[in-house]
């Protein structure tokens, strides 16, 4: 039987995202926050960003709704507002790496010490959640690809029960807002996320995950389950950019040196096509939820 309620939050999130997409549009041009084409990036002309806009505003509507419900949800707004206000701000006037890297540990904080986990788990997964948050920008790189790296991991949330961020209403209202900036993302991009939209969508995957799934888990794994955990779910965004880390690091430059050397980068190369590179690494991506998925049931 169909839930209604999860229905009814589904299509008002697709919708959303549908419909306030040209919005955020023509506000990115008339304030000029767009993406300039340069040597490293894909695309030829320049394109507004501001599809992040629209992810942010439903998601806060979605907690001020639920929020009475799901007390998580409080902690996570606040995050995702650092987040995607300082993205939003980098769009506009580019920002040094290292205090948009410390705004990500101090929103990783507002949802991961809450949860009263143990030390060292707590630590680890404030590490996870900021890591994720930046690996969704870097990932960022070819038309839908950002948006379907997080429309896949909202549905593998569906799979992990908990009390603390509720589960499957939320993941799939989620899910449903990427899917409506999506229709104007790709093929053929009308806007982009900007690294105000690319880091929220890293950011609320990674927060609802660590709210759903640790809670009820951390008497029951050792720290190595853990981190496999972290990278399955993680997935290609975090291989990417641990791959891009150690690959710039090797090379004698800074970790934060932009390239063109990630996954996505080398799949268009191969192929030509952006439409084939977001294919495969979609089903990467979905291969490693599904592991993720089972590994989770079985230490639960």
């Amino acid at each position: 039987m169909i839930d209604v309620r999860l229905f009814v939050l589904g299509l008002a999130g697709f919708f959303w995202g549908g419909l306030t997409t040209p919005i955020s549009i023509r506000l990115a041009q008339w304030y000029g926050i767009l993406d300039i084409p340069d040597a490293r990036k894909i695309h030829k002309s320049q394109m507004p960003r501001g599809g992040g806009l629209c992810l942010w505003t439903g998601y806060l509507l979605l907690a001020a709704y639920l929020g009475s419900r799901y007390s998580f949800l409080k902690y996570s707004a606040t995050g995702a507002t650092i987040i995607f206000l300082c993205g939003y701000v980098d769009d506009m006037c580019s920002l040094s790496p290292f205090p948009r890297l410390a705004l990500h540990f101090i929103s990783a904080s507002l949802v991961v010490l809450p949860l009263n986990l143990p030390i060292i788990i707590t630590i680890v997964s404030i590490i996870w959640v900021a890591g994720v948050t930046s690996a969704y920008n870097l990932i960022d790189g070819v038309n839908g690809l950002c948006i379907s790296m997080f429309m896949a991991s909202a549905g593998a949330l569906c799979f992990i029960r908990g009390a603390a961020s509720g589960s499957s209403l939320i993941s799939v209202c989620m899910g449903a807002m990427a899917l409506g900036v999506l229709c104007w993302n790709f093929p053929s991009a009308q806007t982009f996320l900007g690294d105000g939209g690319s880091t929220l969508l890293g950011y609320l995957f990674a927060s609802h995950f660590t709210a759903t799934a640790l809670p009820n888990m951390t008497n029951k794994m050792d720290l190595h389950e853990l981190i496999l955990l972290f990278i399955l779910f993680g997935g290609v965004p975090v291989v990417d950019t641990m791959l891009a880390f150690s690959r710039r690091i090797i090379m004698g430059k800074s970790p934060f040196y932009p390239d063109k050397g990630h996954l996505h980068h080398i799949l268009m190369y191969l192929t030509g096509s952006p439409l084939w590179s977001v294919s495969v690494l979609l089903i990467l991506q979905s291969l490693s939820l599904a592991a993720g998925i089972q590994v989770y049931s079985q230490l639960k």
